[in-house]
This record gives structure tokens, C-alpha cells and sequence, in this order.
């Protein structure tokens, strides 16, 4: 749902977003705009497949974090309810890692230090 919902609007509609991305930390729009898109389509494939799935799910995590705290800090719980959800399902994969299936899984046999992240 990231991936659709977030993220490939972003993508696909890059200058129309640049005028609508909030820039909490005066990095400059195309950046901010380009670490979220990292974060919100690249991220969740990673996840997808599983292949560094607990190092993709970092960039993922500070993003809701930054949009709930800094962004919009006038949500109230159920205006915040998806970011608060994907905090959630996210923190989950990134205590939990990918599974027995993933890419990674296979990966690792042969570089152990991908199993780490």
C-alpha cells in the first residue's frame, strides 16, 4: 500500500509533487522528494522480496516518523491512523526480518553478514 498508494504518485508525478513536499528539515524540496520516494517505492520492494529487508525497512520507519511528529503534528489519532498502522506493520518487519522465503534467505548462505541486516 505504500508502495501504490504514496509512493509511485510520487514517482510518476515528480515536478507536480516537488510544489506539494513539505521540507521539515531545509534540505530542499528535490531532495526531500527524492528520500521519500527511496523510502515509499524502493524500500518496500526490497521488503517485497525479501533481500536486506530489516536495513530497508529503516528509511521507511523515519519517514512516518517524521511525518507524524513533524509534519503533521496536528493529526489527531484517527487522521493518523495509516501512518500510525505502517509504523506499526514495519517495526514488526524490522524485529521480525524477512521470512524462510525471501531473497535474502538464500543470500545469505553465501555472504553471512546479509543475514544481519
Amino acid at each position: 500500500m505504500l508502495l501504490l498508494v504514496h509512493g509511485l504518485p510520487k514517482l510518476f508525478n515528480f515536478e507536480h509533487e516537488l510544489g506539494l513536499i513539505e521540507d521539515p528539515f531545509g534540505l530542499g524540496a528535490r531532495l526531500t522528494l527524492s528520500l521519500a520516494i527511496f523510502a515509499e517505492v524502493f524500500c518496500p520492494i526490497f521488503i517485497a522480496v525479501g533481500l536486506l529487508t530489516r536495513l530497508a525497512t529503516l528509511p521507511v520507519l523515519f519517514l512516518l516518523v517524521v511525518s507524524v511528529i513533524w509534519v503533521h503534528p496536528e493529526w489527531s489519532l484517527a487522521e493518523g491512523q495509516f501512518a500510525w498502522l505502517l509504523l506499526i506493520i514495519f517495526s514488526t518487519i524490522l524485529v521480525g526480518g524477512s521470512g524462510r522465503l525471501a531473497l535474502g534467505t538464500g543470500l545469505s548462505h553465501r555472504w553471512p553478514l546479509l543475514s544481519k541486516l
